[in-house]
Parts: C-alpha cells; structure tokens; sequence
C-alpha cells in the first residue's frame, strides 16, 4: 500500500484513557513485509522476520540493527512462523522454502535445519521433550485443484537434536496455518484454512519414543 514495513513498540498505559497512538520505537530499513516480531532474551533486544527471508535482530532501546541472518544458511524464501523456546535460549522459524530452522537467540547462530516437502506456515516446540511440530501444505489458492491428500496437510514432528521425522497427525483439509504445544506437553492444537481448530491428545508411547 505504499508504506514501508516497521516493526513498532506502544508503551501501555495503566489507565486506557491515557492511551496514545505514540510509538516508544519504530524499526525500519526492512524491504519486505514482517509476519513476526518477538522479544529476545531479556527484553534487550527484538527478533523480526518476514518476507525477505531474512532474521534480524535489533537493539530494544535503540532500534539499532545488531545482526543479520546469513543469506546462504538462512531461508530462501518468506518466513511465515517463528516460535521462542521457553528460557528464550533458541528458537525456530518456518518458511516457504520448505523448511524449519532452528536458531540461536544471541548471535543469531543456525544450530539445525527440518527439511520437508510442503511449504511450511507454522512451527512450535514442546515444551517437555526435544521434539518440534511442523505445519503447512500446498498453497491455498491451488487446494481446490488437487486431492487433499495431495496437499499434505498433515503435522509432522521432528526430533530437535537429530533432526529426523518421528511421526505425523493427519486431519485437515486445508493448509495448517497455527500450530501450539499445551504447556504441559500432553497435547498440541492446530488450526488451518479448512475452518478448524482441532485438538491433539498424545498417546502413551510418543512419550516413550527411542531414537
């Protein structure tokens, strides 16, 4: 629409009548839109990532830019998913190249790449085992064209540390577009464009998996 993308931080005041539409920061310098923005290790400093395929780290305080994921290790096309890790240590993002990566919080480090065969929209991590759940499929405007088993709807799980698929949970018809860990790692919600939000309980033996 011909505005630049930005990443924003409002300051929320105690009293909604005090509210203003005034940034505390605005980050810019970014070409492509940004579909996530999330806060680093300690508030310091905030993750962006977005359609250039590109993850930048920023100063909190200042907006100055501190690092930059590199072009050939990084994605190679739009991310569309970025979920932290519960002591902000790591985290992991999806991308439309078809892949997951997993990433170090403080110097921007690629630690482990999940291939797949589907474009993928969205990427959690439990938060109990050394597993990471991998969502997506094909895109939406080509889904009425195919079988839904063409479209691979399906989430897939990986292990974090050896980085090979442990299994998958068929159900929607659509491309999975939100996936989310319980906290107790018992159970997983996805959410796609079928129009669903659907609730996953774990068998006793995914906890029991032997790599």
């Amino acid at each position: 629409m011909g505005n630049m993308p930005t990443a924003q931080v409002k300051r929320i005041a105690e009293d909604l009548q005090d509210q203003t539409e005034e940034s505390a920061l605005v980050i810019s310098g970014i070409t492509g839109r940004i579909n996530r923005a999330v806060w680093g290790p300690g508030n310091r400093t905030i993750i962006t990532a977005g359609e250039d395929a590109t993850i930048r780290i920023w100063d909190s305080e200042t907006g100055k830019l501190l690092k930059e994921s590199d072009k050939e290790a990084g994605h190679q096309k739009a991310i569309s998913s970025l979920s932290k890790s519960l002591d902000w240590s790591h985290f992991l993002t999806g991308s439309l190249d078809k892949s997951a990566k997993l990433w170090d919080a403080r110097t921007l480090t690629l630690m482990k790449t999940y291939v797949t065969e589907r474009p993928v929209n969205a990427v959690d991590m439990s938060p109990t085992l050394d597993n990471v759940v991998i969502g997506g499929g094909q895109d939406a405007m080509n889904v009425t064209m195919t079988d839904r088993r063409a479209g691979k709807f399906e989430a897939k799980f990986f292990h974090k540390i050896l980085q090979e698929e442990i299994g998958g949970v068929k159900g929607h018809f659509g491309p999975i577009n939100a996936l989310a860990f319980n906290p107790d790692g018992k159970s997983f919600s996805s959410g796609g464009e079928d129009g669903y939000v659907r609730l996953h309980h774990f068998d006793p033996e995914y906890f029991n998996i032997k790599m």
